[in-house]
């Protein structure tokens, strides 16, 4: 069972998560959410535990009843420049900025954050199966990404990006090792693996 909070019903706590960060393609995404202080729903769980449909079931609900959602992208090409760790720290910072509500204290999923933002902030491992906020955060960002990478897979249908989200399954690093990397390939990262042995 969720969590409603990790203060008090009367803070006004934000839950923030991030998707993509392990990906060999694609930005990351993060997401920023301020649930109501009486939100209830059976199915909100960490968004890993969810399947497709029941995310997209979600993702209408929380976006219908957060107080506030915000969501930020950051490029393939500014996780190269600043590596995966900042440009994560940077999208959970930009998608709490663009929330419209100030939250009071900040639910991060993980255990560490950088931010130049002001606001107080609790770091909680596994936190997307913990509080409710932050595992609206998680599905906001899942799905948000998952989209973006179904749209990128209509232009580079070779990688399978509909189907494995840029992640690095076996087949997506023969599809590089095949036809070569994409502008979306994050190119800092190791993209071939273990494939890269047998060269």
């Amino acid at each position: 069972m969720l969590l409603p909070y990790y203060q008090s019903p009367k803070t006004i706590e934000c839950g923030v998560d991030e998707a993509g960060r392990g990906c060999l393609s694609g930005a990351v995404v993060a997401a920023a959410v301020i649930l109501p202080e009486n939100f209830t729903n059976e199915l909100l769980n960490d968004s890993k535990q969810l399947s497709e449909k029941k995310r997209k079931e979600l993702r209408i609900i929380i976006e219908k009843e957060a107080l506030a959602y915000g969501v930020s992208f950051v490029s393939n090409e500014k996780i190269d420049e600043i590596n995966i760790l900042n440009a994560s720290f940077l999208a959970m910072s930009q998608a709490i900025e663009n929330l419209k509500t100030i939250p009071e204290l900040l639910l991060i999923d993980g255990n560490r954050f950088r931010t130049t933002l002001t606001i107080p902030y609790k770091c909680i491992i596994k936190g997307d199966a913990k509080y409710q906020s932050i595992a609206a955060a998680s599905i906001l960002a899942k799905t948000y990404r998952d989209e973006y990478m179904e749209n990128l897979a209509k232009e580079y249908p070779e990688y399978n990006w509909q189907k494995n989200k840029g992640y690095p399954t076996k087949a997506h690093r023969q599809a590089i090792k095949e036809y070569g990397t994409t502008p979306h390939h994050r190119k800092t990262f190791n993209l071939l693996g273990k494939l890269s042995l047998f060269e």
